[in-house]
């Protein structure tokens, strides 16, 4: 990853502000054909990068043709399916934002390429027909039923409709969705009777971590008992040592969301102690915490900021935005610009705007051209109101490869 001092470490990062300099600099294309190339995300799951690279493409005039090079590239054949999961996303971006020539590659890969089905399936969120002419005959042939199903979306889809004309295995495949998807509305309609079972007996149940054990773990959990917290010591500890009892802790984890401020006694404990409940206690302390948990959510920051432990910084940032704490502004301006976890940014931007209104300006002006959803979005509701942020927040209500929340708050943003 380059310096965030330099346009290139801004693109890999997927700062605003880098995609507003990048018109005005040389060069500035081939970096962006390089974040594309090596995927520059530090964790490919949750960040986002596809349509802010796309954005680029269009607005600094670049051919897709070295995405496509990359695409091609012989060492498409090693197995890895990160490596071109960016490149296509670009792709059907590209296509969304009437680039329609990047289809082409998107097909042909989709035709030859080793990770054929993540082609596929941007070709079918695309929902366009006439792109995928004949490719039925492809996906029905290479699809087992499995396959099929994880293909088909769940609502009306222009492209499966099509396919389903002419291939009795997709037809069937997209009738057993439909029937599933009744069953399932059916059942929601049937209220369960409430578990007569003691806190006691489903505490047992859950220890024994077999069959029911999460059913369990979530019914004590709805009910809000306090032995869930001796539970979770229990349970949460292992789950590094063993990766059987983990999926008892997650769910222990989820099920302790569902509390408030009763909990804060044990959290703070947990949080000091380390002795493997300190992420839920700074969870916790993150919704719940008060102004005498500022000292240690601070603590937390600056540690996971210093390692560069960036998903640790998720809770104290929260937290301290919550509280608005502004001995944390300067450890969040930093954490904005150095981070390459760009996940973290709608946390820190929320952060900003709660601690320190005046000095959040500039950061949501630059948000509105940031990389994540939740940025742009938290953006396009507070950005000061500008000749430039009124022409992007036109932008965005406008283009219809945004996202739909985000539209929506561009479009109320500019009638005020």
């Amino acid at each position: 990853m380059e310096s965030a001092g330099t346009l290139h470490g801004q693109l890999q990062r997927g700062l605003g502000r880098a995609a507003r300099r990048a018109a005005d600099r040389v060069g500035a294309g081939e970096y962006v054909y390089d974040c594309v190339r090596r995927d520059p995300r530090w964790d490919r799951q949750c960040e986002s990068r596809r349509l802010y690279y796309a954005r680029l493409m269009v607005d600094l005039e670049m051919p897709a043709g070295p995405v496509a090079q990359h695409l091609s590239d012989p060492s498409d054949q090693i197995g890895d399916e990160w490596r071109v999961d960016l490149a296509l996303g670009v792709l059907a971006d590209l296509v969304r934002l009437s680039r329609r020539e990047a289809a082409v590659p998107l097909r042909r890969y989709a035709e030859e390429g080793a990770h054929w089905f993540d082609a596929v399936e941007e070709l079918i969120d695309l929902a366009d027909p006439s792109l995928t002419i004949g490719l039925d005959e492809l996906v029905a042939a290479r699809c087992d039923d499995s396959d099929l199903a994880t293909l088909i979306p769940a609502g009306h889809n222009p492209v499966i409709e099509t396919w389903a004309a002419v291939q009795p295995r997709i037809a069937d495949a997209l009738a057993r969705q439909r029937e599933a998807g009744r069953a399932a509305r059916r059942a929601m309609a049937v209220s369960p009777g409430r578990d007569v079972q003691s806190e006691a007996e489903l505490l047992d149940l859950a220890r024994r971590r077999g069959e029911g054990a999460i059913a369990a773990i979530f019914e004590l959990g709805r009910r809000r008992t306090l032995a869930l917290l001796d539970l979770a010591e229990e349970l949460l500890p292992r789950g590094d040592q063993d990766p059987e009892p983990s999926r008892f802790g997650g769910a222990v984890s989820r099920a302790l969301r569902e509390y408030g401020p009763e909990t804060l006694p044990r959290a703070r404990a947990w949080a000091v102690q380390r002795g493997g409940c300190e992420g839920m206690g700074l969870s916790i302390l993150a919704r719940y915490g008060t102004r005498q948990d500022v000292p240690l959510l601070m603590d937390e920051l600056r540690t996971a900021l210093e390692r560069r432990e960036w998903r640790a910084a998720a809770n104290p940032i929260e937290g301290l935005g919550r509280l608005r704490a502004g001995e944390a502004v300067p450890l969040l301006k930093s954490a904005w610009t150095e981070s390459t976890y760009a996940y973290l940014r709608p946390r820190i931007l929320t952060a900003l705007t709660r601690t320190a209104p005046h000095t959040a300006e500039s950061y949501t002006i630059e948000g509105l051209w940031d990389c994540e959803e939740g940025v742009r979005h938290e953006a396009a509701r507070l950005a000061p109101l500008t000749r430039e942020t009124r022409i992007r927040l036109q932008r965005l209500h406008h283009d219809t490869a945004e996202e739909p929340d985000v539209r929506t708050a561009a479009a109320a943003r500019l009638m005020t």
